[in-house]
Parts: C-alpha cells; structure tokens; sequence
C-alpha cells in the first residue's frame, strides 16, 4: 500500500512541476500590441488618426510602463511597483503633461472596471505562437468585451492592464472603448530580455506637472 502511495506521489509532482514549467511568471518583458479601431462613422476622423497605433508595455518586477503611440502623440503611463503611484505622460505636438496620481487615484481613475467577471468559451486561437482562450468580460454596468488570453504567461504586476487584471494569464488580445469607438488590442511580439530601470525614470523638466484633481478640471 506504501508504494502504490509513493507512486502516486511521484505522479503528482511530476504533473505540478510540468504545469509550473509550461506556466511562466511574466516578471521582465516587452509586449508590443497593434491597435485596430473600428467605428461606424463614415468620416472616421479620429480613426485615422489613430491608425497604425501601437501600445507597448515594459514590465519589471512590479514596475510597468505602458506607451501610447499614434499620429496624434504619445502618452505613457508609468506605475511605480515600490509606491503604487502612478505618473501620466502625455505629448501632444508642443504640449507636454505630467500627471501624478496615488494608488488611490489610479483606482479611481479605474473605477469603470472595478468588479468586472469574466465567463470563458471553449474557443481557441493562437497569437503570437500562444494557444489563446476566449472570455468573455461583463462590466458592471452590464457591458461586455472579448477578450483572448494565454494560460501560459502569467504577469506578477496586473495594474497596467486594469479592466483584464483578473484574468489568470495575460491578455493577448483584447476590446475597449475609446469614447465611441471599439478598439482591438493583438500582441505582435514579445520579448523576455531585461528592460532598463531608465524605462521608468521621470523626467525632470519640460512639463507641466499636474495632480490628478487638476488634471480633471471641472469634471467629477
């Protein structure tokens, strides 16, 4: 009886460590997605202006930094894995913002998807060479989202995805809105060499610094 319990004990951990070694902890990486606007505007403006976009994300540690980047400018949002707090760059031609918020303002800043749930389809596809599976994410307000993620990279910090935090495995493509118009978020490449702490530095001049009351002016 005390062998066929050694084997089975064997067998499990066999099967733990090979979950564990298919399964990477995502904690240095640079994922780049390629953003795809769809509206029904027949004089999509903005759309185009937005077309060819990109959005990169720089993880280390806790640390994330994610950059905007389209015709219009770019903005980048940088959150600090030590303190929580979270710094706001935005460039648009000449004008250059910082904005700087608490843990507690970004939350806010967030509060649309707080609380969102995600059911899961047994739909497949592969992205960037990972096996993707679908969800489907319900916000609050009864609005949804697709969403494809893999099982296979797993992020340590989830803050600079906020409405696909909860997901057990990084999104790899993804919906959100953008005002009136649905934006599609695909992965194009990943890569696992170490990023550069200087991807987090913030400047030190050439813009106008702003607290996150500020920056919202008159709106609640």
């Amino acid at each position: 009886m005390k062998k066929i319990y050694n084997i089975f004990a064997v067998f499990f951990l066999l099967l733990a460590s090979f979950e564990l070694q298919a399964q990477r902890r995502l904690t240095e990486a640079t994922i780049s997605y390629d953003i795809v606007i769809n509206t029904s505007n027949k004089t999509p403006q903005a759309a185009d202006l937005l077309d060819g976009a990109t959005s990169v994300i720089y993880l280390k540690g806790n640390s994330s930094r994610s950059d905007m980047i389209s015709s219009l400018g770019t903005q980048a949002t940088i959150v600090d894995g030590k303190t929580g707090d979270v710094t706001v760059l935005k460039e648009y031609g000449e004008q250059k913002y910082m904005i700087q918020m608490t843990r507690d303002n970004w939350k806010e800043s967030n509060k649309k998807y707080e609380g969102i749930t995600f059911s899961y389809a047994e739909e497949y596809k592969t992205i960037a060479g990972y096996n993707c599976q679908k969800a489907i994410g319900t916000l609050t307000d009864g609005s949804t989202f697709n969403v494809y993620f893999t099982k296979d990279l797993v992020p340590v910090n989830k803050d600079f995805q906020y409405l696909n935090k909860n997901l057990p495995g990084l999104a790899m493509q993804y919906e959100a809105s953008l005002g009136t118009m649905l934006v599609t978020y695909t992965v194009s490449s990943i890569n696992f060499n170490p990023v550069q702490q200087a991807k987090f530095d913030l400047p030190k001049s050439g813009y106008r610094v702003m607290t996150y009351e500020e920056s919202k002016g008159g709106r609640n």
